[in-house]
């Protein structure tokens, strides 16, 4: 039996149906990733999920004492409290009963009944615990915290409730790489059901064991992750567009048919016309697929083909070092990712880079003819009461992108706004849509130097492929910083991480390169290291001339002849392994052969970086 099911829903904002008679069900131990189109109305449906709000129609049926916990998208939290109050407000009611019955406050059998009914008597241990785990400090102020602190906090007051449902909205934003990847671990940990909100779809593709898509007022389910997801949804628009194919040429063909004339007495004739008009209706009714972002950036003039060349810089604050002997030479056409923890330094990077702050040491030259277009996850550029075509082309209704002058009305229909909401205030915009909005402001500058900062964040995922494609094929240069793996993979060219104090190093290729570079390096460190010194100063022979290349034993051929065979073997296995974990499915329903196939793949991996290793070493003798 489902958890929880919400039959025949309906949602509408004005004439804009979000829920068009939609059925949803949640089964246990399930892990659903929602997705679907900026403005669709996830976050309505996850409201009305956790009974925070109600649709125009429809029934949501909860099985008996089913418990649910949701963490908004940005959690409301009160400032002045501590990190411990905060947890415990997850509490508030059971806390509220036992003051009650310490008190005499009510019936005591009763309120010592229903305490208990909530295993209340333990709260503070549970709250203790669960700040243990989520690694909170109890004292900490929450106005002191980072938006992925804060996060945290909102994910234990919702855990510590111990729900059997848990319900996320977009909680990866404002978190750094390995918070997200302890978020997964945390997830895939966590016995009860789970509702989750998410464009990061490396992020997907691991917890998820179904994604449900809002489309068009419809809830669609697709069973495994979303690398599935894309292959099913390929299928079922296919099928879509051959069966409304079919539709309109059955209509055409009957509308050209009417117009010959008809005598209406004959039954038959009138059974067509009956027929015509049940078309006509069809194909009012029908709601086709939304249109995609149109994106075109003005690339500006051409910059010199040195962007920017660090050499030994060194920044620091307060005494603590944010950069330390930093080198690199940025070239024009570069696409470089920056990662690194939240409050590592990566906006100060930035900032000696583009020549915006001076070094403490080391020297910093930037290339000539730099125009420079900022993207700010902050939002500071928005102006919350202009209207849309004020905020892109103030005091002028054209605007000019590259070579070509287009009406700022036109424009904006580019990024998804209507002409109707041109002069709607900013305020009245989604998160997802203010970013649309200034990606939009953002293209319509010229500039050979694009910085993102955070340019993920809300943005649907038809709209994010389409931001990569952009930037893909864009000319000049790029610096982005970002959380979203895949994001980071499809678009950069080099990565500089932040690799702990105050050091930071390029390594060429996305986030999977620089993992696998840096666990080499990591590998490779110990036998690089340089002898320890003899405790007593025995004199040195005189240094022979260049050792020959030493030829290999017997044993050590058939070992190098052997490796490539292994190699082969193992990234066969991994294949396999990881098309049987690709449908999430198994972690639902054989959870204990899911987390051993998931096992061995990590050793697989490590076994395959030992064999390359080695193949290499054999290979220089």
């Amino acid at each position: 039996m489902a958890l929880l099911t919400l039959s025949n829903a309906q949602l509408a904002f004005g004439h804009v149906p979000l829920l068009d008679h939609a059925e949803f069900a949640l089964e246990a131990a399930e892990r659903i990733g929602l997705i679907g189109r900026n403005g669709a109305g996830k976050s309505s449906l996850l409201k009305i999920l956790a009974g925070l709000e109600r649709p125009d129609d429809g029934i949501l049926q909860l099985q008996q004492g089913l418990k649910i916990a949701y963490v908004a998208q940005e959690p409301v939290l009160a400032p002045e409290s501590t990190v411990f109050e905060a947890v415990r407000a997850g509490l508030a009611e059971v806390v509220a009963l036992i003051d009650r019955y310490t008190h005499g406050d009510g019936d005591l059998d009763t309120l010592q009944g229903r305490i208990e009914a909530q295993d209340g008597w333990t709260w503070e241990q549970r709250v203790e615990e669960t700040m243990h785990r989520l690694h909170l400090d109890p004292q900490a102020r929450v106005g002191t915290l980072s938006g992925g602190v804060r996060k945290r906090v909102a994910l234990a007051q919702a855990l510590v409730t111990r729900p059997d449902v848990l319900l996320l909205d977009e909680p990866t934003n404002h978190l750094d790489l390995d918070a997200i990847t302890w978020l997964e671990d945390l997830l895939l940990d966590f016995r009860g059901s789970v509702v989750t909100i998410t464009h990061d779809r490396a992020f997907l593709d691991r917890v998820a064991t179904r994604i449900v898509e809002l489309d068009r007022g419809q809830l669609r389910s697709y069973p495994g992750n979303f690398s599935r997801y894309l292959v099913l949804k390929d299928e079922q628009l296919a099928q879509e567009a051959v069966i409304s194919a079919k539709a309109d040429k059955l209509l055409a063909q009957e509308e050209v048919w009417i117009r010959k004339g008809v005598e209406a007495r004959r039954t038959r004739a009138q059974g067509r016309i009956t027929r015509l008009e049940r078309l006509r209706e069809q194909r009012a009714q029908r709601r086709e697929a939304l249109g995609r972002v149109q994106m075109d950036v003005a690339s500006g003039e051409r910059s010199g083909k040195i962007v920017a060349e660090l050499a030994d810089v060194s920044k620091s604050f307060g005494g603590k070092p944010v950069v330390r002997d930093f080198t690199a030479t940025i070239l024009r056409g570069d696409k470089v990712g920056l990662i690194g923890p939240n409050g590592a330094g990566k906006t100060t990077l930035l900032k000696l880079i583009l020549g915006e702050l001076p070094a403490d040491s080391g020297k910093v030259r930037q290339g000539a003819n730099l125009q420079v277009a900022y993207f700010d996850q902050m939002r500071e550029a928005l102006q919350l009461d202009a209207t849309l075509e004020d905020f892109i082309s103030p005091g002028s209704e054209w605007i000019e992108i590259g070579k070509q002058r287009k009406h700022v009305k036109s424009y904006l229909g580019d990024f998804l706004f209507s002409p109707a909401r041109a002069t709607s205030p900013v305020r009245s915009l989604s998160g997802g849509e203010r970013n649309r909005l200034l990606l939009a402001r953002l293209f319509a500058r010229p500039a050979n130097v694009l910085v993102l900062d955070e340019p993920t964040n809300d943005l649907d995922i038809d709209t994010l492929e389409l931001l990569e494609d952009l930037l893909q094929n864009y000319d000049g240069t790029v610096f982005l910083v970002s959380h979203d793996r895949t994001f980071l993979d499809n678009v950069v060219t080099s990565t500089i991480a932040f690799e702990g104090d105050g050091r930071w190093r390029e390594y060429e290729g996305g986030v999977q390169d620089w993992l696998t570079q840096s666990r080499r390096a990591s590998a490779l460190a110990p036998a690089a290291a340089p002898a320890p010194r003899p405790a007593r100063a025995e004199p040195a022979p005189a240094a022979p001339p260049a050792a020959a290349r030493r030829k290999l034993s017997y044993k050590e051929q058939r070992e190098l002849e052997g490796l490539p065979g292994l190699i082969a073997s193992l990234e066969q296995e991994q294949a396999g392994l990881n098309t049987e974990l690709a449908d999430g499915s198994l972690y639902a329903s054989d959870p204990g052969r899911a987390a051993q196939l998931a096992s061995r793949a990590a050793a697989i991996e490590e076994e395959l970086m030992a064999a390359l290793e080695r193949w290499e070493a054999l290979g220089s003798l």
